[in-house]
């Protein structure tokens, strides 16, 4: 029997991959490139500095670093509730804006799913963090046992 060309059967030779034919809705064997997410083109006109193309991912980074160095300074509480609301300005910007460049990373839902749900834990966690916690959710204290009082 003869193998089939293209099969993969061991013959040494490596053959490129075939196009899919035009009439054909199955894909080609090998992906030439990967789609960007909606909303990932550039934030700015292409004749702007790289920067500038890219200030809502910038923002994000500059207010997560901000509170970073807020927390550093040992004010930890403080220092989260900016970076969880750094997070959740992300969301907006990937909500309001039709182009936010790399700051779209998945789809629009996905993004504002991820960045908004983990900015508000992160917001929620430091509020809740004990000791002197600087919000009280009373059913809390009958379904955590190990609470520090």
């Amino acid at each position: 029997m003869q193998a089939e060309s293209g099969s993969g059967s061991g013959g040494g030779e490596h053959k490129p991959a075939e196009p899919a034919k035009p009439g054909s809705r199955r894909p080609p064997r090998l992906t030439q490139d990967t789609a960007r997410p909606e909303g990932g083109g550039r934030a700015a006109p292409g004749g702007a500095p790289a920067p500038a193309r890219q200030w809502p991912l910038l923002a994000v980074m500059a207010g997560t670093g901000l509170g970073l160095l807020v927390v550093a300074l040992d004010a930890w509480r403080v220092g989260a509730i900016i970076i969880g609301l750094a997070m959740i300005g992300g969301a907006v910007l990937r909500w309001t804006l039709p182009s936010v460049g790399m700051l779209a990373v998945r789809s629009r839902f996905t993004d504002l799913f991820t960045y908004g749900g983990l900015g508000a834990a992160i917001v929620l966690l430091a509020l809740m963090a004990q000791p002197h916690a600087w919000l009280k959710i009373p059913f809390l204290d009958d379904v955590l046992h190990f609470t520090v009082q």
